[in-house]
């Protein structure tokens, strides 16, 4: 079952390197350990052996599904995106109706979320109560501190 997910160039990018790394650096290293371990030795007492298969098989399956990711992954056209209604990769700016303090919010796919710089995922409680609402429109979302609601002011593109 596939399961694709949506990518910014930027975000691909990143997995990419990660699987190069794992591949080309952290694989081998692995295997020049298990090499070393067996040359030690009874492989049946041996810990080292035992450790370096043990992180083998973690990384390979890291790397299976990385692989699977990126297989799936598909890159978005930011460009073609509408900014009349808020979508993925919309920047959000909201107005809490409770105490008039001002947010800006870009949702993102789930993998390029950081809330510390405002990237919020497109899966979190908020963004899925922003989703295909237009400004001016109030919206009431229920997050696991209870109800905000927010006013929607701007809606922009990351890069338009």
């Amino acid at each position: 079952m596939s399961d694709i997910k949506y990518y910014t160039p930027e975000g691909l990018e990143k997995m990419r390197d990660e699987l190069h790394q794992l591949t080309t650096v952290e694989r081998p290293s692995i295997s020049r350990q298990i090499a070393e371990a067996r040359d030690k030795g009874d492989l049946s007492e041996n810990a080292e052996y035992a450790a370096a298969k043990e992180s083998q098989s973690m990384l390979e399956l890291k790397i299976s599904k990385l692989q699977e990711v990126l297989s799936n992954a598909r890159l978005i056209d930011e460009r073609k995106l509408d900014n009349s209604k808020v979508l993925i990769f919309s920047t959000v700016k909201l107005k809490n109706t409770l105490n008039g303090t001002m947010v800006n919010y870009t949702l993102v796919p789930e993998n390029e979320a950081n809330i510390k710089i405002g990237k919020l995922s497109v899966s979190s409680p908020i963004a899925k109560g922003l989703l295909g609402k237009v400004i001016g429109e109030t919206v009431e979302i229920t997050v696991p501190a209870g109800k905000i609601t927010f006013e929607i002011f701007e809606i922009s593109r990351q890069n338009s």
